[in-house]
């Protein structure tokens, strides 16, 4: 913050709050306090490793992890070894709940500016 500059106040203060609008704010809140994201797709692929004398040849084929993200423009995919599996899945698991929060937000101020709309019209209708 530059000197001399205040903090930004809030638009909407908490007691102008919804119990759901309070609610969602502070799922939003406990879910970007330290947890990582990862905005991707995870696929679980049944692939051949490449050694000539493997089961994978002939039968059951490896399991391999990858996540799919954009960078830059394009899709790039990244292999995920098993003992970061648990994380990543966490990870795009905690991406898709704040993105599904923040829709709900987005939802509720939309219908909040349709509610002042209405009282906005309803005032100019006595001019």
């Amino acid at each position: 913050m530059r000197a001399g500059t205040q903090p930004m106040k809030p638009e909407i203060a908490r007691t102008k709050m919804s119990a759901q609008e309070r609610h969602l704010r502070n799922r939003a809140a406990q879910l970007l306090d330290g947890a990582g994201f990862l905005h991707g797709t995870l696929v679980e692929r049944r692939q051949r490793c490449g050694r000539p004398t493997c089961h994978c040849v002939d039968g059951e084929r490896h399991l391999a992890l990858v996540l799919t993200v954009r960078h830059e423009g394009c899709a790039e995919q990244i292999y995920i070894p098993r003992h970061l599996e648990a994380t990543v899945r966490r990870w795009v698991d905690q991406d898709h709940a704040v993105r599904d929060l923040l829709a709900e937000l987005a939802n509720l101020h939309a219908e909040k500016v349709r509610e002042l709309k209405t009282q906005g019209d309803s005032s100019s209708d006595g001019s």
